[in-house]
C-alpha cells in the first residue's frame, strides 16, 4: 500500500473535525497533540500542543494522554494525523480525532476570523456563488478566510489573480521581480499600457484591488529564491504555481515538501496547456511527474517558441478553479491527474499520475529535500 492508499484509509476509519469547529469551540479536547517535524513546530503550533513526531507518536502517546482522554492530532494539512489517529485508535484511545485541513487551515481561521454572517454588500456581490449548493454562505465564509500565493504575475497569473479575487479570496499574496513590458500585454491581461515599467507584482496588485478593495493583498516585489520561499509560503493555504522556469518549479515542489500545502501547478508551450494539483503526502510531486527538466533546446521559453496569447488564460483559470476547490472541498481536484490542453485541436485529455518510489523529492519519506537554488540542471539535495 503506497502513502496515498494509506491516507485515504486512515481518513475513511477516523474521525476527522473540520478547522472551523474547532476554531468555534464547538468541542473541546483534553490532550491536543501535533505530531508535524519539529522544524514545523518551530514555526509556529496550535497553542497548547505537545510535540510528538508521528513516528514517536506509538512510542510517547502514554506520556501525554490516557486511553479516555479526548485527544486531537494535527499535522499541516491533516494527513499525517489521520494517520496517527489511526495509530492511536489501535492502541486503546477510544476518543481521538484529526484536525481536517490541520495547522495551516486552523492558521487562517484564527487569523482572519469564521462564523462571521455575510454583510449585505457581500451576500450582493457574491450572490451567484450563494446559490450554488456546493458553495452558499458557509462555503463563501470559507473563501473570505482563505489566502493564496501566486507565484508569478504574468500570463497564468494574471487570470488566476482576477478570478480568485473576485470569488472573495481574502487574502492574496503576488510573487514576481519582472517588469511589465509592452511584449507582455499580448497575454498578462493584469496589466496595461499605464504600467509600463512598473514591478509586475505591484501593477497585478492594482488591478485586483480594483475588482475587489476588501482583498488583502500582500506584494513580494522579488525573485523567490531558497532564502526566501519558506517565509513567503508558510502563511498561505494554497499555493499557485504560475512561473515560466523550471528551476523556480523544482523549488516551490521542494519547499512544500516541508509546508504541506497543495501547489496548483500550470504551464504553457506555443498551443499547449497543462494542469495539476501537487499535495505532499497524498500523490505525487512535481518530479515524480518530471524527474529531471528537459535540455534547454528542448524547452525555449516564450520569447523564443511564442504562445497563444488566450492560451494562459484557459490555464490560469483552470488553476483558480483547483485553488477554489480546495478551499472549498468540492468536487473532484486535479491530485493524482494531469490535465493537458491543445488549442488548435481544441481538445482536453486528463491522465492519470502515481507517485514514484523512486522519486528524488518525495520518495524517501524519511527524510525531506533541503531549500537550495537550483540552476537549469535542478539537480536536489537532501537535508
Amino acid at each position: 500500500m503506497d502513502y496515498a492508499d494509506q491516507v485515504r484509509q486512515a481518513r475513511a476509519a477516523v474521525t476527522e473535525v473540520s478547522a472551523e469547529d474547532f476554531v468555534e469551540g464547538g468541542t473541546s479536547y483534553d490532550v491536543i497533540i501535533d505530531v508535524r517535524e519539529r522544524h514545523e513546530f518551530a514555526a509556529g503550533a496550535i497553542p497548547g500542543a505537545h510535540f510528538i513526531p508521528l513516528a514517536l507518536l506509538a512510542k510517547r502517546l502514554a506520556e501525554v494522554a490516557e486511553p479516555s482522554d479526548r485527544v486531537l492530532l494535527y499535522c499541516a494539512v491533516g494527513a499525517r494525523s489521520a494517520i496517527g489517529a489511526q495509530t492511536a485508535a489501535g492502541l486503546g484511545y477510544t476518543n481521538v480525532a484529526s484536525l481536517a485541513g490541520g495547522y495551516n487551515l486552523w492558521k487562517h481561521y484564527t487569523t482572519r476570523g469564521v462564523g462571521r454572517p455575510l454583510s449585505a454588500a457581500q451576500r450582493d456581490r457574491f450572490a451567484r456563488h450563494l446559490t450554488l449548493e456546493e458553495v452558499g454562505p458557509a462555503g463563501q465564509e470559507k473563501l473570505l478566510a482563505a489566502s493564496v500565493v501566486i507565484v508569478g504575475a504574468g500570463g497564468l497569473g494574471s487570470p488566476a489573480a482576477l478570478y480568485l479575487a473576485a470569488a472573495g479570496i481574502g487574502r492574496i499574496g503576488l510573487v514576481d521581480a519582472d517588469v511589465v513590458e509592452l511584449s507582455n500585454l499580448q497575454r498578462q491581461i493584469v496589466h496595461n499600457v499605464d504600467r509600463l515599467g512598473e514591478p509586475k507584482a505591484t501593477s497585478a496588485a492594482q488591478t485586483i484591488d480594483r475588482i475587489n478593495p476588501d482583498c488583502d493583498i500582500h506584494v513580494y516585489d522579488t525573485r523567490l529564491s531558497a532564502d526566501n520561499v519558506l517565509d513567503i509560503i508558510a502563511d498561505y493555504q494554497v499555493i499557485i504555481d504560475a512561473t515560466d522556469n523550471f528551476p523556480t518549479r523544482y523549488l516551490l515542489n521542494d519547499a512544500t515538501q516541508h509546508t504541506g500545502q497543495p501547489v496548483v501547478h500550470g504551464s504553457i508551450f506555443r498551443f499547449e496547456g497543462q494542469a495539476s494539483v501537487f499535495q505532499p503526502f497524498e500523490g505525487p510531486c512535481y518530479r515524480c511527474l518530471f524527474p529531471e527538466p528537459p535540455p534547454p533546446e528542448l524547452a525555449p521559453n516564450c520569447a523564443e517558441a511564442g504562445v497563444l496569447g488566450v492560451l494562459p488564460g484557459i490555464i490560469g483559470s483552470l488553476q483558480a478553479t483547483e485553488a477554489i476547490k480546495l478551499i472549498l472541498g468540492v468536487g473532484q481536484t486535479l491530485i493524482g491527474r494531469l490535465l493537458t490542453y491543445d488549442a488548435l485541436e481544441q481538445s482536453m485529455m486528463t491522465l492519470r499520475i502515481s507517485r514514484d518510489p523512486e522519486c528524488l523529492t518525495c520518495g524517501d519519506q524519511t527524510s525531506v529535500p533541503a531549500i537550495v537554488d537550483y540552476d537549469d540542471t535542478c539537480v536536489p539535495a537532501r537535508s
